[in-house]
């Protein structure tokens, strides 16, 4: 059921002529009593914001946070589209709101696809009366598929978290960088809490999840995860919540990475040993954005000195002497040169899907992963064009 497994929510998704594969393009997560519920979300840091991304900040500031539903459309991202674009976006919801008996600022609205093409609003509209006359709590996996892109599967998850229940579904395949992802996420629990106890889950949780996956460095204009409380299961403990939540980030996370463009790896980048963990990152993330750290995990190649040049000029405290570099839990590369090792053991390693690179800078206690993939010709084939 992922989204709509919380008890009080129910989703949708219907092709409505967005896309021109006939492919399902429009979907719903609402209340199943059209009442407000409170809600917060977190947000792209791209200066070039989407209009949906504007449009659902002001709807949650307007309403102190409580939202009855959002409305989410793949196949467009309304980003670059100027007025017309907000004034899109704002029917979008307007429509909804009509159908559900609500005022359009209980409405979210996200939006994802090409970027700086005008939305088909006609077409989105007319299809909204069906979109909110399919919703039902059996919908969910609908949903999830209706805002898929570039995806090849939908992303679900369902956290029992022992008293109340935690759902959601992403989209995400590229464009996955912090802050946050090429992605949408919508997250629902039947947990009571405050439109502020749910930001503070998010920004806990989105941390090690969305906002340390890295699949190509690249900032979308359109990201978005919003976390929704129904209260039925009524009130929780708050570290429990925050718990539930950065559970089913970090799986959404797992599984956008999984599913990445053109990906053959699933790759762990981690810098420990670092002097604080801020500069474990810094190098984690320059790894990982690569082009020929990624290529040679593409080629099977346990390519160290890749990794340690990557180190050294990331800007962060380095020194050669100090450096190891592990594939698969096994050393390949010892103070900055060649470490005698079992070649076969590590190439095995190399030949599976998920990749374990651990580079020690041996000089403090700081650490940090990243979540990341390998660079393929696949990528650049699905990437090469708007058509």
């Amino acid at each position: 059921m992922s989204v709509t497994a919380a008890a009080g929510f129910v989703a949708a998704g219907v092709a409505a002529g967005i896309k021109a594969s006939g492919r399902p393009d429009l979907s719903l997560v609402a209340t199943d009593d059209g009442a407000p519920v409170a809600a917060a979300g977190v947000f792209t840091r791209n200066l070039m914001t989407a209009a949906p991304v504007i449009t659902t900040r002001a709807h949650l500031e307007a309403t102190d946070g409580r939202a009855v539903a959002v409305v989410l459309n793949s196949g467009n991202a309304n980003a670059a589209t100027g007025d017309q674009g907000l004034a899109d976006a704002e029917a979008m919801c307007a429509a909804v709101a009509a159908e559900l008996g609500v005022t359009a600022t209980q409405v979210l609205v996200c939006s994802t696809g090409l970027i700086g093409i005008p939305m088909p609003i006609d077409v989105i509209t007319a299809g909204i009366p069906d979109l909110v006359a399919a919703r039902s709590a059996d919908a969910g996996l609908d949903a999830a598929t209706a805002i898929m892109t570039t995806d090849t599967v939908p992303k679900q998850v369902v956290i029992d978290a022992g008293g109340f229940t935690v759902g959601g579904m992403a989209k995400g395949a590229a464009m996955l960088s912090p802050n946050m992802a090429t992605m949408l996420a919508v997250l629902t629990t039947d947990a009571a809490a405050t439109s502020a106890q749910l930001k503070a889950a998010l920004v806990v949780g989105v941390a090690d999840s969305f906002n340390a996956l890295d699949v190509d460095g690249c900032t979308s204009t359109n990201d978005t995860v919003l976390l929704l409380a129904s209260g039925r299961a009524g009130p929780v403990d708050h570290d429990a919540l925050v718990a539930a939540v950065s559970e089913a980030c970090a799986s959404l996370a797992a599984q956008m990475c999984a599913d990445a463009e053109g990906a053959t790896k699933v790759v762990r980048m981690t810098v420990t040993g670092a002097a604080t963990d801020d500069d474990a990152r810094v190098g984690a993330r320059y790894v990982s954005r690569s082009n020929l750290v990624k290529c040679s995990w593409y080629g099977c190649d346990p390519y160290w000195g890749r990794i340690a040049s990557d180190l050294g000029s990331c800007g962060i405290p380095f020194d050669p002497a100090r450096l190891t570099v592990s594939y698969g839990g096994i050393v390949v590369c010892r103070g900055a040169v060649d470490s005698e090792h079992d070649e076969a053991a590590v190439a095995a390693h190399m030949q599976g899907r998920h990749l374990d690179v651990v580079a020690d800078l041996g000089l403090g206690d700081g650490t940090a992963t990243i979540l990341t993939n390998d660079l393929t010709h696949a990528y650049i084939d699905e990437n090469m064009g708007t058509s």
